[in-house]
């Protein structure tokens, strides 16, 4: 249950009654953003726009990594992708393309409910599960402009069903099934990172056996004044891997590389009868530990549209908080050089994790050696 979890690291999660659709709609097209919302840092970014002439995200085909005649050359791409990168867009994934209009069907009908019957499965204080605008903050902290419905969604007996919609009455089933082919997608990537990185599949597979499973889902509503807010802050996720659902049209996904911002477009047919669709896998930061710094943590944002909302649904995979397996780099790794990173137990690298964003500061650099 979320709350072990939250036993178990000790941090506060604070609950905010404030909805941002409501603001949005409060606002209108001429009103003022509320100045906790309002992000000055915006001003001083330069954002690259995705391109034929300036550059192209890698797209990995699953259909090709999983057959022989074209896997090893797939698999090399999926390692340059992860090294480069960080990111990259999968298609021919597999996932069954019914199920994925389904799903996209009830968390958009969700979000369109009324604010007091999202609000029976709301985040109550010092948890993290249900409906709400933010996990956690301090009183000078600015505010993302983002609802968002968090939930633990495997192991199944880590559920907490009370935070689990009832409307509409086909949500539950459709994310129930949607887990877990998420689930099975990752399982396969995680065998041909291992491939890619040259060790052995169960000492990558070992680290996430029995993984935790969790879902963001994110409704960034519109905003007249959508270049002095953030639907999410930059960021780098504290996961193994990172499934993303793109469920409406709209972009707004911001990747940082090399110091600069570059805007992702989405990918016209990437999913057949899901042109509007695409997954997104990031290997973030308990991958680079693993890999002792070979595959990149990305750091990303969301930005906000002036005249629609976007909606997305990212699946989280991580190590159980119970595996007593540290995260650290793997041993093959280490025999081609000398550890980079220190070794956490997933308990205290959750919690450092959480502790650090609140700081406003990368836990990832305090785990370096050497530095």
């Amino acid at each position: 249950m979320a709350s072990s979890i939250f036993d178990k690291l000790q941090v506060e999660f604070i609950d905010q009654d404030e909805s941002v659709q409501v603001v949005a709609d409060t606002i209108g097209s001429s009103g003022e953003v509320p100045e906790r919302y309002v992000r000055h840092e915006i001003e001083a970014n330069i954002v690259i726009i995705d391109n034929a002439n300036c550059y192209s995200l890698p797209v990995i085909d699953m259909s090709r990594l999983i057959n022989p005649d074209f896997s090893e050359e797939e698999i090399a791409k999926l390692g340059s992708a992860c090294e480069e990168w960080g990111y990259f867009h999968l298609v021919n994934h597999g996932v069954d393309a019914g199920l994925l209009q389904q799903i996209k069907a009830d968390i958009t009908e969700f979000f369109r409910l009324p604010l007091q019957e999202k609000k029976a499965v709301a985040i109550p204080p010092n948890d993290l599960q249900g409906f709400g605008h933010h996990f956690f903050f301090p009183k000078e902290q600015k505010l993302d402009w983002a609802d968002l419905l968090f939930l633990v969604t495997r192991p199944v007996e880590e559920r907490s069903m009370d935070f689990w919609p009832t409307k509409p009455s086909t949500f539950r089933d459709s994310l129930d099934k949607y887990s877990l082919e998420i689930a099975n997608v990752s399982t396969k990537l995680f065998k041909l990172m291992a491939i890619n990185l040259g060790v052995d599949e169960e000492a990558l597979l070992g680290v996430f056996k029995g993984q935790t499973q969790s879902v963001r889902i994110n409704h960034y509503p519109h905003c007249c004044q959508a270049d002095k807010v953030l639907g999410f802050s930059a960021h780098t996720d504290g996961v193994g891997l990172t499934l993303l659902l793109q469920v409406n049209d709209v972009q707004g996904l911001q990747i940082r590389k090399d110091g600069r911002w570059f805007a992702v477009k989405n990918l016209p047919g990437a999913l057949v009868a899901m042109s509007v669709t695409f997954l997104r896998v990031s290997c973030f930061r308990s991958h680079q530990i693993l890999t002792n710094g070979k595959y990149k943590s990305i750091e990303h944002r969301a930005v906000i549209n002036p005249d629609k909302g976007r909606i997305t649904l990212a699946a989280f995979h991580k190590p159980p908080l119970s595996c007593t397996i540290g995260v650290g780099p793997l041993q093959e790794l280490l025999m081609k050089g000398e550890a980079r990173y220190k070794t956490v137990d997933v308990v205290e690298f959750t919690k450092g994790y959480f502790t650090a964003k609140l700081e406003g500061r990368s836990y990832l650099e305090s785990l370096k050696l050497g530095v």
